[in-house]
């Protein structure tokens, strides 16, 4: 019975190895991200969650066995739901830059900064849709924390977008609040 747990260890260890990649390699995940956003701040008490949707891609360096650099470019939908039919949609291009700490093989906590591009902000109500992309700031800050875990080249992962820089103009203080569910495939590039 020892043997074949010791067998069986070392097969599972066998396969959850074989995702994570080599030191000094490249790799490109294209993403999809399921959203449940929100807006936080002032004036948002009666904001509750939205969900949306995303899609996009990392790029990764891996740094060494414990840590992997990234890139990433995402579409993504967000905003927030306010009472009513009151809604706030926001189509962002966001570019995370994270560290990727690999704490225990194919299981990676993620900290890192985010630079957001507001392409789109509206607000429909009654059927009716006002543009305020003028009255919101076209570039936002966020710190994304997350964690991902590899098996097989396909990467599961949850991500919170603490929103740091105000995404409104004028007074007060309203930020970007979102939990992102990802699910990737790692494409392995080989050494540059």
């Amino acid at each position: 019975m020892k043997k074949f747990m010791i067998l069986a260890v070392m097969m599972i260890a066998t396969l959850t190895a074989s995702a994570q990649q080599k030191v000094g390699t490249w790799s490109i995940t294209p993403t999809g991200t399921f959203n449940l956003a929100s807006i936080v701040g002032d004036k948002t008490d009666d904001f509750s969650m939205k969900v949306g949707v995303g899609a996009g891609a990392d790029a990764m360096y891996q740094l060494s066995d414990l840590v992997g650099l990234s890139g990433g470019l995402y579409y993504s939908l967000q905003g927030a739901n306010g009472k009513g039919d009151y809604k706030v949609n926001i189509d962002e291009l966001l570019i995370p830059l994270l560290a990727n700490f690999y704490v225990y093989p194919n299981l990676a906590l993620k900290i890192g900064l985010q630079p957001g591009f507001i392409v789109s902000a509206k607000e429909k109500s009654d059927k009716i849709e006002v543009d305020r992309t003028s009255d919101s700031q076209s570039v936002e800050l966020s710190l994304p924390l997350g964690i991902s875990y590899e098996y097989r080249n396909f990467v599961f992962g949850a991500r919170y977008n603490l929103g740091l820089s105000k995404i409104n103009k004028g007074d007060g203080s309203q930020r970007n609040s979102v939990l992102m569910f990802t699910l990737g495939y790692k494409i392995p590039l080989g050494r540059h």
